[in-house]
């Protein structure tokens, strides 16, 4: 645990979330993405907590939160943080989020608006169009994300992920960070982990499933009226295409030569740009 923060735990929306939490100001929540949990950001928790109350969310599914049957669309995740928000006592919040944090956090922009103060998410966005062109085969020196096909397919990840999880998590890390030493022994030992507990490896599938329900869900959501802060690092590209028309307020920021993963990879940066968007 980080020196200030504290776990707990909620009941909300039908399942069971676990988050950490610490710091004193206006609510912050923190959506991580895959293959990863609340501890992605553990290396920006405490300077954030310095100006904000962070709330670091292990998403439905995730790490220390239950893994149902069901409910992985980002519409339903997005509700999971409106109703942890308010048991915590709070009516609007901050809400920023990387890769599926990033879905989430834009699907609770959009569904939640009166909840919503400002928006910030990277690496990439909420799952559009653009995600029914992606070609599985590189080509033209285009990313070719194999793993979200993958992870399409049901139970066999998990047949094959059961006890090897870490060649997974070095894999992705060896090809989408530019600088691996930024994931300590410990942190790639901890992700591992998190995804070798039961039910983990198909509840994260889940999250890839409802592709195709969070891509029609967004055509028919508002433009989001909260401010945007929007980053990116290897993938910065598909961040402008997949806001293209979806905000009326967008801040772009790219982190040159940063790989995927910015808040372990750049988190200075990343704290400077969300300190100065969220005031």
């Amino acid at each position: 645990m980080i020196e200030g923060f504290e776990d707990g735990f909620a009941e909300v929306n039908g399942t069971r979330l676990h988050y950490v939490i610490g710091g004193e100001g206006d609510p912050l929540v923190l959506l991580p993405g895959w293959p990863r949990t609340w501890w992605q950001f553990h290396k920006v928790m405490p300077k954030l907590a310095e100006r904000y109350r962070v709330i670091a969310v292990d998403l439905r599914g995730m790490g220390g939160s239950a893994k149902p049957a069901d409910g992985y669309d980002k519409k339903t995740m997005a509700r999971d943080v409106l109703e942890l928000l308010r048991s915590l006592g709070h009516d609007t919040a901050h809400v920023a989020g990387e890769d599926i944090g990033a879905m989430v956090a834009y699907s609770f922009a959009a569904n939640h608006p009166e909840a919503t103060r400002k928006v910030a998410l990277w690496e990439v966005g909420h799952p559009g169009r653009p995600f029914t062109e992606l070609r599985l085969l590189p080509q033209d020196g285009q990313p070719a994300p194999w793993w979200f096909a993958f992870n399409q397919v049901d139970h066999l990840p998990e047949q094959l992920l059961a006890g090897r999880f870490r060649l997974l998590v070095d894999w992705l890390i060896g090809h989408q960070a530019m600088d691996p030493d930024a994931f300590s022994e410990e942190t790639r030992a901890l992700y591992a982990a998190a995804y070798e507990a039961p039910g983990a490896v198909r509840a994260s599938n889940g999250w890839y499933q409802t592709f195709v329900q969070d891509v029609a869900d967004a055509e028919d959501y508002p433009v989001l009226a909260a401010p945007v802060l929007a980053l990116g690092g290897i993938y910065f590209p598909f961040v402008p295409a997949l806001l293209e028309g979806r905000a009326k307020d967008v801040r772009f920021v790219e982190f040159k030569g940063a790989g995927h993963y910015l808040a372990e990879e750049r988190p200075d940066d990343l704290v400077r740009e969300l300190v100065t968007f969220l005031g």
